[in-house]
């Protein structure tokens, strides 16, 4: 029974609390007894606060008795990632610069998960700053894929993804520059959304204009995304760039005929390379979009000034960052952060000016073709599940290269469009690793993207497998 608890959706959980099939108190300890079983084999969540998390369950228990059960989330137990700051709960950063690290303020997606009834659990697995989508640090170790206890489970919201899959959690929230909402997704079986800039508003931040970095929800079913994301949208005057339309729409049923609707199916993104086994699971899918209606063209918009866009606009933020942290604890910090860093202490004005005019040239290229389709579709990740002891991806199919985060432009491609995009389990590989779809929409349009991806799931049920270490 306890495990039976811990696999089912966040909406189905909630309903049963709310009718009182089941307390939050036993929501809470199968969870944690979850966590103790299969945790230490996969290493996901690396804070636990279960005393806590008890006291709370506790006391939403009596609520509930008074009748007084509030919060689309009540009594769903969460975890954060651990760059999310959590007043008196340890966040470390991944870095050993932050090893005891104890906030004194919670971030505002702390504030509203926990007032929309959610229990805090802990925090989860990241690597160093969250760079990199590969899920290792100094202070914890690495998280390991629950499907193959050898290869990595992406990142950087890695320990999330890993302990959704595993049923030690039925939500948990992440962020994603490059892909790490969207990587460790596919990676783990599960369903992460990068919604449009704003849509989930960052605070507390350094650069309250940023405009790659997002926070987002994540969730083993689109439904249970969806209702994550309807508390964590909507504005707040700390974030001046969050999207002025509040959340609760995204509580509506997901529902919807996609017959005639125009999609474009891209396998390389204009030529990425890209495993050959990714691409062998991703093809034996466009049927699935035929029989739900959709008219399918082949082809993408011209992404071809994307790349430097990103690595230029990434490293700025790094030397922004982190680089006073580099000139005080340089031996603290992991080499790829370091060449980050410094490779945007070498930018010149003119570099920087010109990669924000390429960036607007790309959006309105974009922004024209989805005019004409209302989605395009790809793959999350270039690559399956890798060995967990390699860093990062170095060639694929026999193509060098040049950095450690090139591997990853099948999502950071796409993240300087600005676009919403979510990955969506797709299928597995003949040895048995996930692979995810990747749905992206039109300007703000993250409603069309979770309907759309909520019914190639229903379509599939590719999320209804589990990994055998979760039991």
């Amino acid at each position: 029974m306890s495990t039976d608890l811990c696999f089912l959706t966040a909406t189905e959980l909630v309903r049963r609390i709310r009718v009182r099939e089941v307390s939050v108190t036993e929501v809470v300890q199968a969870h944690l007894a979850q966590i103790e079983r299969v945790n230490p084999k996969v290493n996901a969540i690396v804070t636990l606060t279960a005393e806590r998390a008890l006291d709370d369950a506790r006391a939403k228990d009596a609520a509930l008795a008074r009748g007084q059960a509030a919060g689309p989330l009540f009594g769903l137990p969460v975890a954060h990632k651990d760059l999310v700051p959590t007043r008196g709960i340890r966040t470390t950063f991944g870095s050993p610069i932050y090893r005891d690290h104890v906030p004194d303020q919670d971030a505002l997606l702390v504030e509203r998960l926990r007032a929309a009834g959610a229990v805090t659990l802990g925090k989860t697995n990241t690597p160093e700053f969250g760079a990199g989508s590969q899920t290792f640090n100094e202070v914890f170790g690495r998280t390991l894929n629950p499907y193959d206890a050898t290869k990595t489970c992406g990142g950087s919201s890695g320990g999330a993804a890993v302990a959704l899959a595993c049923g030690m959690l039925p939500i948990a929230d992440g962020s994603d520059t490059g892909g790490s909402l969207r990587t460790p997704a596919s990676f783990c079986n599960v369903v992460g959304l990068r919604g449009a800039i704003g849509r989930v508003p960052a605070w507390p931040t350094d650069n309250a204009w940023a405009l790659l970095h997002v926070p987002g929800p994540m969730a083993r079913t689109v439904a249970d995304v969806a209702l994550m994301l309807s508390v964590m949208a909507g504005p707040d005057r700390r974030a001046p760039n969050a999207v002025a339309e509040p959340g609760d729409r995204f509580r509506a049923p997901l529902g919807r005929d996609f017959k005639g609707v125009r999609i474009a199916w891209s396998r390389d993104l204009g030529g990425l390379p890209i495993d050959r086994r990714v691409t062998k699971v991703l093809d034996a899918q466009r049927a699935t979009f035929a029989a739900l209606g959709c008219q399918i063209d082949d082809g993408q918009p011209d992404f071809a000034e994307a790349r430097q866009v990103f690595q230029v606009q990434r490293a700025l933020n790094f030397a922004t960052r982190y680089g006073p942290l580099l000139e005080r604890h340089r031996d603290k910090i992991k080499d790829t952060v370091i060449w980050n860093i410094e490779e945007g202490q070498k930018l010149t004005a003119r570099e920087i000016g010109e990669a924000d005019q390429a960036r607007t040239r790309l959006y309105h290229r974009v922004r024209e073709f989805m005019e004409r389709h209302e989605f395009l579709l790809l793959p999350t990740v270039q690559v399956p599940p890798f060995d967990v002891t390699q860093p990062y991806i170095t060639e694929i199919n026999g193509e060098r290269l040049p950095t450690y985060i090139d591997w990853m432009r099948s999502c950071s491609d796409i993240t300087v469009t600005g676009l919403p995009a979510i990955s969506v389990p797709a299928g597995f590989t003949d040895d048995g690793l996930p692979i995810g779809l990747q749905i992206v929409g039109r300007h703000q349009d993250e409603w069309g993207v979770l309907q759309l991806a909520h019914a190639f799931e229903q379509a599939t049920g590719f999320y209804k497998r589990r990994p055998p270490i979760a039991g």
